[in-house]
């Protein structure tokens, strides 16, 4: 029996080195948080599960969880559906101008987001906005895109839409150029139409991609906060404070202890629904 040599194992020990303090440690730390009242100075107190209890009979925490659901539903099947079809198109070789595309695509998402917001803040500003001035050119009135509670979530969504469309693209786009080619020439003998190869073939072997963005899209959607933050302030009377808003709420207001709570509930709730997702749309191997 030959002996383990230990090179293998001294060059894989950074990684856990690192894992361990930057990872482990810290997720650890926050765990033990959660269940202690602590506003960053002096002695922790030990309060076992009320933090999660008054997480759990908040208002605000629910209506937090409401506005990130709702969010998700104006964000992540749009933008699946025309991240898939705008990847088909990008991936057909005979269409000009495909690297220009390209890049127009993802040049949002390599664009700061600060900037981007104070755009929006501009461009849909109720009195000066572009929108406002253009709805007024044809005769209809000025619409509070940001002032009001039906149109701000719908208006933030527009920005995320626009900011991560072009990953949405990359990571589809990724997945097409890997279906091999033979499939589709076999379709076109067959003398099936364009629509019956996408609905019967592209989409069925796109499962793996649309389940990974699936999964990547709804952590971003509920941890979102920079958007809310810069844009909306969480505003008007709380309809765009998201999940992730909330949770910066209480790390600003020192009550970290709170904090840790409600983020091990939103890593439970994303948990849950990442399972649900992947069960759903993952692909069945033969």
């Amino acid at each position: 029996m030959t002996r383990a040599r230990p090179a293998p194992y001294l060059f894989i020990l950074p990684f856990f080195l690192v894992f361990a303090a930057f990872g482990a440690y810290p997720l650890a730390y926050a765990l033990r948080l959660s269940f202690t009242h602590w506003t960053g100075a002096g002695q922790a107190r030990w309060i076992g599960l009320d933090n999660y209890t008054y997480l759990l009979t908040s208002p605000e925490f629910w209506s937090s969880l409401g506005n990130s659901a709702v969010m998700w539903l104006l964000v992540v099947p749009l933008q699946l559906a025309a991240g898939l079809a705008a990847a088909v198109l990008l991936a057909n070789a005979k269409l000009r101008l495909r690297g220009a595309f390209r890049v127009a695509f993802i040049a949002p998402f390599v664009t700061p987001l600060v900037a981007m917001a104070q755009v929006w803040i501009v461009v849909f500003d109720r009195d000066y906005g572009l929108v406002n001035h253009l709805l007024n050119l044809v005769g209809l009135p000025d619409v509070g895109w940001l002032t009001s509670t039906a149109w701000s979530k719908p208006t933030l969504a527009l920005l995320f839409l626009w900011k991560t469309t072009g990953f949405a693209i990359i990571i589809l786009l990724a997945g097409l150029q890997a279906v091999p080619g033979q499939v589709y020439e076999a379709a076109d003998l067959d003398g099936a139409s364009r629509w019956r190869q996408f609905w019967s073939m592209t989409v069925p072997l796109m499962r793996r991609s649309l389940s990974f963005l699936l999964v990547i899209q709804t952590l971003a959607v509920f941890q979102m906060f920079a958007e809310p933050f810069v844009v909306s302030q969480g505003g008007p009377y709380g309809s765009t404070t998201t999940a992730g808003l909330y949770l910066y709420d209480h790390i600003t207001a020192s009550d970290l202890g709170t904090g840790a709570a409600n983020s091990f509930l939103l890593v439970i709730l994303v948990f849950a629904l990442s399972l649900v997702s992947v069960r759903l749309l993952r692909a069945r191997d033969e």
